[in-house]
């Protein structure tokens, strides 16, 4: 599909692509499970470890376990080390089926919320802490030095909120929701600051809900966010399907946590009113009719219920058993749809001329898996955590799609292609090549995180397939993928099933609100471990499939171009602990011409928080390539990875160097080796 970007990428809404609806005749009862709907969890677990595996909590279970947590998080405070005037506050649990407990938590200091304090703790069934994963690794002593007075008014922030917004297209003359001070911790060292919330409408009349960070003693902008997530659908093409609604003839799945679908009217505001009607027959099939894109939106939710309850042990969007709400024709002419958490609820516009709502199941799938998202790792929705973001909502709309298993509308890796959303019949996305599409990435690369987040889930998206269906060429239902790698190296594929599997579980306990690309190959890495063990076939493709978009390498740490010519430097250099840049070098010579635009740089260096090092590779004539950004939210240790760098522009012949820099406190480290293959 294609997505209209915001001029400022901090601020972009979410994602997919938008398209005509399918009338559809709707039933009395509960929607039933597609044939073999069981099949996705038994192939996801096929030879895994049964006790690392999520249980299926029922909502009084979760509240449970949720109680439990806020009676013990004082206790819990303490044992991490965490100051008096810090506090946690409980968001979500998940169990295992041995008893392992992951319990994500907010925090608090001095009463105020710590944006990017978030953390995850993992506990064994006796209660002891196993791991603890951060969002950000700034100590409690240098959140204790935060001064809570401000010295800028609120209303300097108000101010510069409410111009932000106005670039945007809102003519909101005072804020939603007024500054108030938090602590802003995402992005290094702590600092008070202001988060004002400015609603009305943007540009293209998808609703605002710009978030603005404030730094409360200069008033400068330190950061800026979309509440709302929105993208372009497509629907119309399930067919004739059954539905979930209530006795009285509305549309209110009695089976899913009374999910109701409302129509907004062509409105902007509100709830919309409930559909209801005669008899339990929804739609004929044509936009004409309001009913028909009000049961492709109802039919797309209870499919994604039934995927997350059936498949990943999860009932409902937040696990409780609640179930959002859909609004259909929102506004005129609106070629969009989006996720709002604020209303925990999906919205879909009818598309241009109101002939194609943007109902489609893939999107639905899409919008509320951004719910999904927001309930558990609560990814920011901007930089890498922003594209992060955007991906999973990609991949479990491929997920849906090919759970719901409709004949009229089959499973498949293309994100759009219902909806001829570019005039001349192609999709929106293409996850086995995402560059297909002309705007984005295949690999990860340093500045991805400043590009549009649907462009920058575009290495995630490719990783997702790459784990599934492995590289090269091929034929799946009927559609023909041609999927290629970084390094140049195949990938083997583990299943659809088993890769949506992992990427769930480590949404759920291993990412973070700021989790980057690296991160997440550490958490999934990590949870492929848990299920399948580090020996298996499943944890070597998941570590091939980053390697071949760029994040990290293969396993054994070899070198993935062994043919070509190697330059070596194993001379030991100390990396101060924030410190200066530090340099190890090596002579190439012998080469001819240029060096090659898939130049493969070795790095192997020891640090207990890689996310400190910013490390560039500098060529002959000092331009520096950057290898990898510092990211607070990186929390693995050490960098053992090869990179892939174009550096054909350079001559080949000279002193080449690889340069490090630890830009935080609290942890040192060593280059043990610097390699280059030509």
């Amino acid at each position: 599909m294609r997505s209209t970007p915001n001029r400022r990428a901090t601020a972009t809404g979410a994602l997919i692509a938008a398209a005509a609806l399918l009338a559809v005749g709707v039933q009395t009862g509960t929607a039933t499970a597609n044939p073999g709907s069981n099949t996705a969890a038994a192939s996801a677990t096929a030879g895994a470890d049964r006790g690392a595996l999520a249980k299926q909590l029922t909502p009084a279970k979760r509240a449970e376990l949720i109680r439990e947590a806020d009676a013990g998080k004082a206790a819990t405070a303490k044992e991490l080390g965490l100051g008096s005037q810090e506090k946690l506050v409980v968001r979500d649990v998940v169990q295992d089926n041995d008893g392992t407990t992951h319990t994500r938590y907010e925090r608090t200091f001095a009463g105020l919320p710590v944006l990017g304090g978030d953390l995850v703790v993992q506990e064994s069934k006796a209660g002891a802490t196993e791991s603890v994963t951060k969002a950000s690794k700034v100590s409690s002593s240098q959140l204790k030095a935060v001064d809570t007075a401000a010295d800028v008014a609120p209303a300097v922030a108000e101010k510069q909120a409410l111009g932000l917004a106005k670039a945007d297209g809102s003519k909101k003359t005072e804020a939603d929701r007024a500054p108030r001070k938090v602590v802003w911790m995402a992005q290094g060292k702590p600092q008070l600051a202001y988060e004002t919330v400015v609603g009305g409408l943007q540009h293209d009349g998808t609703p605002n809900e710009l978030h603005v960070i404030t730094d409360a003693t200069t008033g400068a902008k330190l950061y800026e966010w979309q509440g709302v997530e929105n993208g372009t659908g497509n629907t119309q093409y399930s067919g004739q399907v059954t539905l979930g609604t209530a006795p009285s003839y509305t549309l209110t799945d009695t089976g899913r946590g009374n999910h109701k679908t409302n129509n907004l009217n062509r409105g902007t505001s509100g709830t919309g009113t409930l559909f209801s009607g005669s008899d339990d027959i929804w739609g004929d099939g044509t936009p004409q009719n309001a009913e028909t894109a009000a049961a492709d939106a109802h039919y797309g939710a209870a499919e994604t219920w039934d995927y997350y309850k059936n498949v990943q042990g999860r009932t409902g969007i937040r696990g409780d058993g609640v179930g959002a709400y859909s609004r259909v024709h929102y506004g005129n002419n609106y070629v969009n749809a989006f996720w709002q958490d604020s209303c925990f609820c999906m919205t879909y516009g009818d598309g241009t001329g109101n002939a194609k709502p943007l109902t489609s199941l893939d999107v639905a799938a899409h919008e509320m898996s951004h719910g999904v998202t927001a309930a558990t790792a609560n990814l920011v929705y901007s930089g890498e955590s922003g594209g992060l973001n955007e991906a999973t909502s990609d991949i479990f709309a491929s997920a849906v799609e090919f759970y719901a298993n409709n004949s009229t509308d089959k499973g498949d890796y293309l994100i759009g292609e219902k909806i001829d959303i570019n005039g001349n019949g192609t999709p929106l996305r293409y996850q086995d090549k995402p560059s297909k599409d002309g705007s984005s990435k295949d690999s990860w690369y340093s500045g991805i995180g400043n590009i549009d987040v649907h462009y920058s889930s575009g290495p995630a998206n490719h990783f997702f397939y790459l784990l599934s269906e492995g590289s090269g060429a091929k034929v799946i239902d009927g559609v023909s993928y041609d999927s290629p790698t970084s390094d140049g190296l195949p990938v083997t594929g583990i299943g659809r099933d088993k890769a949506a599997l992992i990427w769930f579980k480590a949404l759920t306990t291993k990412f973070t609100s700021t989790t980057n690309y690296a991160a997440a190959r550490t958490g999934t890495l990590a949870v492929a471990g848990d299920l399948y063990g580090t020996t298996s076939a499943e944890y070597k493709s998941v570590a091939d499939a980053w390697a071949a978009i760029n994040v990290g390498s293969r396993p054994g740490g070899g070198d993935p171009d062994p043919g070509g010519k190697v330059f070596e430097n194993t001379t030991k250099v100390a990396v101060p602990d924030r410190g200066a840049a530090v340099t190890t070098s090596v002579d190439v010579t012998g080469v001819t011409g240029n060096a090659p635009s898939t130049l493969k740089v070795g790095v192997d260096i020891t640090h207990t928080y890689r996310g400190d090092l910013a490390i560039d590779l500098v060529a002959p004539d000092g331009t520096a390539y950057r290898l990898k950004s510092a990211q607070l939210g990186d929390s693995a240790d050490n960098v053992v990875e090869t990179y892939t760098v174009d550096a054909s522009s350079e001559v080949a012949n000279g002193t080449w160097k690889l340069k490090v820099q630890d830009l935080y406190s609290g942890d040192k480290g060593t280059i043990n080796g610097f390699k280059l293959t030509f």
